[in-house]
């Protein structure tokens, strides 16, 4: 990298939202990298929020001692159980600590291992995503650690793809592979998996929408989410209305169980939208 683009990258976190990549291997090499990042956020005095696994979570405040108590902690598992949820999260931090002049971090790591497929692809839709959301962010600066050697090598491609910068420990550069706008386009380009052929079925038109939310209970249900299912219920029943509503007043209902999840599908005209609840 050339001098004056050194230059660029660096002056860059003063002047509007950049996203990082950080690759790291092992937790070892997360809290170094990260405990140097937000100890240089403290002493210029920027809000910092951390969001990751709670183990994580905990290797940093040890790490920083009493510094913990200037940075804000938020668990991935709470935060991002629905990947579609960490961009608010964001937005609210954004939101509650932006002031002129002031420049904010963030760590934010939504992908790790435990990841199932389906949760690894829309968490890849929310880093493209990020680009989009904080486009007009002024001096947001937002890392998002990933372990090279628990992750397979695919994801971190992706990742280099998906953000316009990435840092090895202190060294940072832009990303050669950073494909833009066309990263969120990208995760939707995927074909999603067939439902399993004892998937229940219904179709549903206008003035059947109580059957609907009865059906969507009774599965929910029997799917062991007995907790969840006001939740289920209502979720389904927005995009059913939506679908009777603008998408040619009829839809197909699609329901099963999918390891320790809830799916529901539903086709409003010729998109489909794939909702999974966990218990």
């Amino acid at each position: 990298m050339s001098a004056s683009l050194a230059r660029e990258v660096e002056s860059l976190p003063d002047e509007r939202f950049r996203h990082e990549a950080l690759f790291y291997a092992g937790d070892d090499q997360f809290v170094e990298a990260c405990v140097t990042f937000i100890k240089a956020g403290l002493e210029a005095d920027e809000p910092t929020l951390v969001v990751a696994l709670a183990d994580k979570l905990e290797k940093l405040r040890e790490a920083l001692g009493p510094d913990a108590e200037r940075v804000q902690f938020a668990d991935m598992d709470t935060v991002g159980r629905n990947p579609a949820r960490i961009i608010p999260a964001w937005q609210e931090f954004v939101d509650e600590h932006a002031e002129p002049g002031v420049r904010l971090r963030g760590i934010g790591e939504p992908i790790f291992p435990a990841r199932d497929p389906h949760e690894l692809v829309e968490c890849e839709r929310h880093e493209a995503l990020l680009n989009l959301a904080f486009a007009g962010a002024d001096r947001f600066w937002l890392m998002c650690p990933y372990d090279t050697d628990a992750l397979p090598a695919e994801v971190i491609a992706q990742a280099r793809r998906n953000h316009p910068y990435v840092a090895h420990g202190e060294h940072r550069e832009l990303s050669a592979d950073y494909i833009g706008d066309e990263a969120i386009a990208q995760p939707f380009a995927a074909e999603l998996p067939e439902p399993p052929e004892d998937a229940a079925e219904v179709s549903f038109v206008h003035g059947e929408l109580a059957k609907v939310r009865r059906l969507v209970a009774e599965h929910c249900s029997r799917a062991g989410l007995e907790e969840r299912c006001a939740e289920v219920v209502f979720a389904v029943n927005e995009i059913a209305t939506n679908s009777l509503e603008h998408a040619g007043g009829s839809g197909l209902l699609r329901m099963w169980r999918a390891g320790e999840r809830f799916v529901a599908e539903i086709f409003p005209g010729e998109l489909v939208v794939r909702m999974y609840f966990s218990a």
